[in-house]
């Protein structure tokens, strides 16, 4: 089975993942470098034990398919750029050395952020192959990761800063992400999630039922919510700010910026 990485030794190439049983909350990521230490062992075990219990999640396809359009001018304009700009802003003077983008789709959010910090090492993680390969094809200076946020494929406090944008809501264990969040981060380090934070808990249930029947399921929370995961999880909130862009004005993103103690 896969093992959890350090950074130095990841490919600096997408290699050829190996999917297990049980795709929910196993690392889907194989490489021959690394050993099997007792940390992996133990982790994974847990995973496998409370996968069973993970609520439904979106299909793998469906990510593959969007990544065919996800680098369109039109689209990173109007509904990411906002976000990424937000991200580097808050990032840029931060003194990382090893930086995690998780559901980091075709790696334009993790190239900038290579550019924008030159010294740190960004990696770039998703769990849908068809992104990844529009990621490696980018010839960004970065490492690209195929796995899974509920069991993260690397060793416990490796990276300084972790940065996931549009993707956090569609993860099936929310609380369960954000403990592995916490888990490979340094004490220290620091987290910045961007997601749509609806305005009542009552939009974010009617969201999720919608998503549900067409078969993609996605969670939007409130921003109070979303507060209260993040420090559920064991970080201290340091803001949350709302990110402005055209299309779905009305219900806006939000970067809620946290630290690991």
């Amino acid at each position: 089975m896969g093992a959890h990485l350090p950074v130095a030794e990841l490919p600096l190439t997408l290699r050829r993942a190996r999917p297990y049983e049980s795709a929910g909350y196993r690392a889907i990521t194989t490489t021959r470098h690394g050993r099997d230490t007792g940390e992996h062992r133990q982790h994974r075990a847990r995973a496998a034990r409370t996968a069973p219990s993970t609520p439904p999640g979106p299909q793998r396809w469906f990510f593959d398919l969007w990544s065919r359009v996800y680098d369109f001018p039109l689209v990173q304009v109007a509904t990411y750029r906002p976000v990424h700009n937000a991200v580097v802003r808050a990032l840029r003077d931060a003194p990382c050395r090893r930086v995690l983008d998780i559901g980091c789709g075709t790696g334009q959010l993790t190239a900038r952020l290579g550019d924008a910090l030159p010294k740190a090492r960004v990696i770039g993680c998703d769990f849908s192959a068809g992104m990844l390969r529009q990621a490696a094809a980018r010839g960004a200076r970065s490492t690209w990761v195929r796995g899974d946020a509920g069991c993260l494929p690397f060793q416990s406090a490796t990276f300084d800063a972790i940065v996931s944008t549009e993707a956090f809501h569609w993860f099936p264990d929310q609380d369960r992400a954000l403990a592995e969040f916490r888990r490979v981060l340094a004490p220290g380090g620091r987290l910045l999630l961007a997601l749509v934070n609806t305005p009542t808990p009552v939009v974010s249930d009617l969201f999720y039922a919608g998503s549900r029947l067409v078969g993609e399921p996605f969670y939007w929370p409130t921003m109070r919510q979303m507060r209260d995961k993040v420090a559920a999880a064991g970080f201290r909130v340091e803001g949350q700010d709302r990110i402005f862009r055209v299309p779905g004005f009305l219900i806006p993103p939000v970067l809620t910026r946290a630290v690991r103690p």
